[in-house]
């Protein structure tokens, strides 16, 4: 099979009469599958090489299926159209497959893990995404691990059959975490991801133990969109001391920008200056969509806590309350792209789709 940049490599690592769950396995590309070319920078191998690095997969009671970009690709350069592509792969396979699990670099995990628990919301089966922060040929990898529990995660059911997972989530170092409750905040450690504002869905150790009150329910009713719109007229506007008037009206009044993510101090604050508040307030007739996102990991947005964040309110800013700046931007551009209308954009704004804000 070969179409849209994909192709399933190979098939049956187990035998699918003799194992407990079909599982399809994505690799995109990232650190996972590198090894260190001869000019000592890290390039992408063939995925075929993953087997050799972890035997151990061949004897899992498990019928993997695998499908890999054509090119791997460095996390860096994903955009909307590979999150298409992912949901496309999912939409086509989700008849076969019990569960999915999808290999992906770190950088812009959180960023795919959001605009998927949009994109993907009524499939109701596990999507675990998880990479490595050492690539799966270096002998102290972290990739081994999150791959063999990913699968596990992935494969593992109720006593009544049904996936004990039914929503898209990052795994890692030993962590199960909402795929839109997650953040990267390391980039030399293991421990990569957190997740501040929500608490892990499961952690690894001898056993998995599941956190099953905080698992998102099965959604009923839902009619999925299998070829979701992405509105990428968005930017975000990084609130610091002594930002200049020229940086903020060069996005606020280009007529191009449809939605603005305002990354705000603490509790949602911005200085108060006039031309500011003008200036937000000018965007807003002209139905801009702005929603306030607090710059700190943990916490929320209240705009009526203090006076700087009542007059964002007044303004016509809406707040983001404990959402990560990762599934705001991801859900403006999934909201923006489904919605045309300036109100029911705002609402669907405010209102949790997946969990990704309380």
């Amino acid at each position: 099979m070969r179409t849209k940049g994909y192709k399933k490599i190979f098939l049956d690592i187990a035998s699918p009469n003799l194992c407990r769950a079909n599982i399809l396995l994505i690799y995109t590309g990232g650190t996972f599958g590198m090894e260190k070319g001869k000019d000592g920078t890290l390039i992408p191998f063939d995925f075929n090489k993953v087997l050799e690095n972890i035997p151990v997969i061949k004897s899992f009671d498990l019928h993997i299926s695998v499908i890999a970009f054509d090119e791997p690709i460095d996390s860096s350069d994903i955009n909307p159209d590979y999150w298409s592509i992912l949901v496309d792969i999912i939409s086509r396979e989700e008849a076969e497959h019990d569960g999915f699990v999808i290999l992906h670099g770190t950088d812009t995990m959180a960023f795919t893990a959001s605009a998927l628990s949009y994109a993907l919301l009524g499939l109701n089966k596990p999507v675990i995404i998880t990479g490595a922060q050492l690539p799966v040929s270096v002998p102290r990898t972290d990739a081994r691990e999150n791959l063999i529990t990913s699968l596990e995660i992935a494969s593992s059911k109720n006593e009544q059959g049904e996936p004990i997972i039914s929503e898209v989530c990052i795994f890692f170092n030993h962590h199960l975490i909402r795929g839109n409750r997650a953040q990267k905040v390391q980039s030399s450690k293991f421990d990569a991801f957190r997740s501040e504002n929500y608490p892990a869905l499961a952690e690894a150790g001898i056993e998995i133990n599941y956190n099953h009150a905080g698992i998102l329910s099965k959604s009923k009713g839902i009619e999925r969109i299998h070829t979701p719109e992405w509105d990428t007229r968005v930017a975000i506007i990084k609130i610091f001391p002594g930002i200049s008037r020229e940086a903020v009206e060069l996005t606020l009044k280009s007529p191009s920008i449809k939605g603005v993510i305002l990354e705000t101090f603490g509790a949602g604050n911005t200085m108060t200056a006039r031309w500011f508040i003008e200036c937000i307030s000018e965007a807003t007739k002209r139905e801009v969509l702005i929603l306030n996102v607090s710059q700190c990991l943990g916490g929320e947005v209240n705009q009526g806590m203090y006076a700087a964040g009542t007059l964002l309110e007044k303004a016509g800013v809406i707040s983001g309350s404990d959402i990560t700046l990762e599934a705001a931007i991801t859900k403006l551009m999934f909201v923006l792209g489904q919605q045309k209308s300036y109100k029911n954009a705002i609402n669907q704004m405010l209102t949790p789709i997946c969990g990704e804000l309380s």
